[in-house]
């Protein structure tokens, strides 16, 4: 329990713009807990991104495209069976904006699955760098206490 309110008010400090050194001080911890516990909240963040990345985006995605689509078909629909000139109109309008709306989904959709390939291949670099710095900063941690 002391490690998650530890972090929590770590990732507070450090969003209101505190230096690593401030918050270690603030906390009374060393700096090597204080790297630890942000690194430790890097790779968390970076599993929920990747979570909302592959599980919301595309459900989002897919929903709103659906909506789209019934609205686009009720606009024509109410464009074709309104007498007044007027509506015939505006429901024209209307499906217009939902025909640029859905083609902008659709291109766009190139560029989350792009995003996604990216994120994907990108995870395994950040892991490592990671990795690299909990060693770093545990060799630091080990020269600096002086244990070998």
């Amino acid at each position: 329990m002391q490690v998650q309110w530890r972090r929590a008010k770590v990732l507070e400090l450090s969003s209101q713009g505190y230096t690593q050194i401030e918050i270690a001080t603030q906390l009374q911890v060393d700096e090597p807990t204080i790297s630890r516990d942000l690194a430790c909240l890097r790779q968390e963040a970076q599993e929920n991104l990747q979570k909302h990345i592959h599980e919301t985006v595309p459900e989002e995605y897919q929903k709103c495209m659906v909506g789209m689509k019934r609205n686009l078909k009720e606009t024509l629909e109410i464009a074709d069976t309104a007498s007044d000139p007027k509506i015939k109109l505006q429901a024209r309008a209307i499906a217009n904006d939902c025909y640029k709306f859905i083609l902008d989904m659709s291109t766009n959709a190139g560029i989350v699955s792009d995003a996604l390939k990216y994120v994907a291949q990108k995870t395994e670099t950040i892991q490592k760098l990671d990795e690299r710095i909990i060693n770093e900063e545990t060799e630091e941690e080990i020269t600096t206490n002086g244990v070998f």
